[in-house]
């Protein structure tokens, strides 16, 4: 690997014609015989292209110049991008971005799991800017600038960003950035503190300081004035998650609606929701619709997290169990559809990468079942999901190709159809993919 490290790169540009997007957004050629990834290259652009990294399998590139532009490139609204790797297709139209990652989850599924969907439905679409209400900002104090630095790390993920601003994040955050690089660097802790986490709900936002030594009384007193004036929570997290506490005010309360099912759920500043509002709830949306809850149905839903879908599908009808690995999560889970006067909802903590046996939320069997797993998908729990009973599973994905894998597995080992797959946009500018599928057994 060291010598490999060590090569030589071309200090010569050489033109290339670009052949398609990659699932990060970027161009994709061949030189050399060689497949090369082209960073702010479009599907049919001729560009000059530096090589920046060689791998045993491809090769990585930037883009000098764009020698013949792609009719679908656009001037990127952010003044950072290029610097930045929070977003990597913001000079692609946004129309031109969700077809790519329709494309994207169409040949996953065909070249893994070897199916193709009995329809394919249009994307669903929302907000294109200010739609981020959770993200970890990188902070880092330049010694020679004298100045901190909080934003995202740049593309190649060593340094982070000098920003200003960032038209994803939540304006009532977005708009902090330079007052919280002053503030920083104003406090005695300014080389200690890594990290800030950002969670926001409908009504309040909440701002997690990560700090490697003790504050002084001084530093605290400037984020407490910091969150009076702003009026954004302050916590502070000197270790582990469990150290995360609140400094100003001395407790919070977040939450988001999902008003179509009549629902709120309270969340932890740490905790995972979906970060882009619209979305979220156009995506439940089509989750019900494509489940059909009625009243009589046993229905399943697995990585519930803190009752994203459960509360809306138990809103609709039926006794709804819902199972996730964290305990922390459940206990909200279960107190959010208290909150929300839902009686026909249970919750379970469980590993869904272990072998269940007899767990108790596995008997009796169901009759539809929503799933939506991490990255790394659903693989080990399908049979037991197959074996359930099931007739209809609703699948909802942030990574195409595990679903790909385990639509798949549904389809050619246990006997579902496909009937219909489309992606969400749920991270625009990005290449991240986010999807849903729908699974019916066949009779």
């Amino acid at each position: 690997m060291s010598r490999r490290r060590r090569r030589k790169l071309p200090t010569e540009p050489f033109e290339a014609r670009i052949e398609d997007l990659s699932h990060d957004g970027r161009g994709v050629t061949t030189h050399e015989e060689k497949k090369v990834f082209v960073h702010g290259a479009l599907t049919g652009e001729r560009v000059s292209v530096k090589m920046t990294d060689r791998k045993r399998r491809y090769d990585e590139g930037e883009t000098l110049e764009v020698i013949e532009p792609s009719p679908d490139r656009i001037e990127p609204r952010c003044p950072h991008f290029g610097q930045c790797g929070g977003c990597s297709l913001q000079h692609l139209d946004p129309q031109k971005q969700i077809e790519a990652k329709q494309n994207t989850l169409l040949q996953n599924l065909e070249r893994i799991g070897k199916i193709k969907p009995e329809e394919v439905w249009d994307p669903l679409t929302g907000p294109l800017w200010g739609y981020r209400r959770k993200a970890r900002l990188s902070v880092r104090y330049v010694h020679k600038k004298e100045r901190v630095l909080v934003g995202f790390r740049e593309r190649y993920g060593r340094f982070v960003a000098d920003m200003q601003t960032c038209f994803i994040l939540d304006e009532r955050i977005a708009s902090q950035l330079v007052p919280l690089s002053e503030l920083i660097c104003s406090m005695d802790a300014r080389q200690s503190i890594p990290q800030i986490e950002v969670a926001c709900g409908d009504d309040q936002c909440a701002l997690i300081f990560r700090h490697l030594e003790p504050l002084s009384e001084a530093d605290c007193a400037r984020l407490t004035a910091f969150a009076r004036d702003t009026g954004i929570a302050v916590l502070l997290q000197p270790s582990g998650p469990a150290s995360i506490h609140c400094l100003e005010p001395d407790h919070i309360n977040l939450d988001f609606s999902v008003p179509e099912f009549g629902i709120k759920l309270k969340f932890g500043p740490s905790d995972f929701i979906q970060v882009n509002t619209g979305m979220n709830r156009k995506m439940i949306h089509r989750a019900v619709e494509l489940l059909q809850p009625e009243q009589g149905d046993r229905i399943l839903d697995l990585f519930c997290g803190l009752g994203n879908f459960t509360l809306p599908i138990a809103r609709q009808g039926g006794e709804v169990t819902g199972v996730e690995g964290g305990a922390e999560l459940v206990r909200l889970a279960a107190e959010n559809a208290v909150r929300n006067g839902l009686a026909n909802v249970s919750f379970f903590a469980a590993d869904l990468n272990e072998e269940p046996g007899a767990a108790p939320w596995l008997k009796g069997g169901y009759d539809k079942v929503l799933v939506d797993p991490p990255r790394s998908g659903a693989e080990f729990i399908l049979p037991h999901i197959a074996a359930s009973g099931a007739s209809r599973i609703v699948y909802v994905s942030c990574h195409p190709a595990s679903l790909a894998r385990d639509a798949g597995i549904l389809v050619h080992d246990h006997g579902f159809r496909l009937l219909g797959a489309g992606v969400m946009d749920m991270f625009p500018h990005t290449g991240h993919v986010e999807s849903i599928a729908l699974f019916e057994r066949k009779a």
